[in-house]
């Protein structure tokens, strides 16, 4: 399973000096959508110009527009890309066909997909070509009494698609999100939030193995 960190800050300069201290440990560097809208593609440029070994994912969370966006993400550097599920198949497929343009990945993020409708939309999604689906618990939804990964992990069970995890991940959580069969855990505050963000990325690298 790949560790994906979610740079979820404001500006370019933090996520750099973040990324000095947790490189190492991570496989996949994500542009949080905060991090975009305050940055936009320069974020990409430089990033991916400082981690050019690094795949580099812009959590988009593209609902319209989706080749156009597609598109500037991979132009900037991005390696995938990420649509909303709940987006227009159209709107998916716009992203997927700048995928096969650019010979790069479209992820569908689930956020917002009740979960009882999570696997036949993946199954929607296989087919339009997504290369695989981000099962989203937001902050949001996190701060809600009785939240809980393991429920989240349940709704996903029997996937057609590879699936990335990403809510609430931490060293105590992060085995069981391996064994439930996750290609990547994203971790963003459990990273950048810890009071020693690179003995928290060695922890998580640590326990994933």
């Amino acid at each position: 399973m790949k560790l994906q960190i979610a740079l979820d800050l404001l500006r370019t300069r933090d996520a750099l000096l973040l990324l000095g201290k947790v490189a190492p440990y991570v496989d996949i560097i994500e542009i949080g959508t905060p991090l975009v809208k305050a940055e936009g593609l320069a974020v990409l440029r430089a990033i991916k110009t400082a981690y050019p070994e690094k795949e580099l994912f812009a959590d988009y969370k593209t609902m319209d527009a989706g080749e156009l966006e597609a598109t500037m993400a991979f132009e900037a550097g991005a390696d995938s890309v990420g649509v909303l599920a709940l987006a227009n198949d159209a709107t998916i497929a716009g992203a997927v066909k700048a995928g096969h343009t650019y010979q790069k990945r479209v992820v569908a993020d689930l956020i917002g997909v009740p979960p009882q409708n999570r696997l036949s939309r993946i199954s929607e999604l296989k087919d339009l070509g997504v290369s695989h689906v981000e099962l989203h618990a937001g902050l949001d939804e996190q701060s809600l009494p009785g939240y809980s990964i393991v429920d989240l992990l349940k709704t996903i069970s029997g996937s057609v698609l590879p699936f990335a995890v990403a809510g609430g991940i931490n060293a105590s959580t992060i085995v069981t999100v391996r064994d439930a069969g996750a290609e990547v855990a994203i971790v963003g505050g459990g990273i950048y939030g810890a009071e020693d963000p690179q003995d928290a990325a060695r922890r998580l690298r640590s326990a994933i193995k």
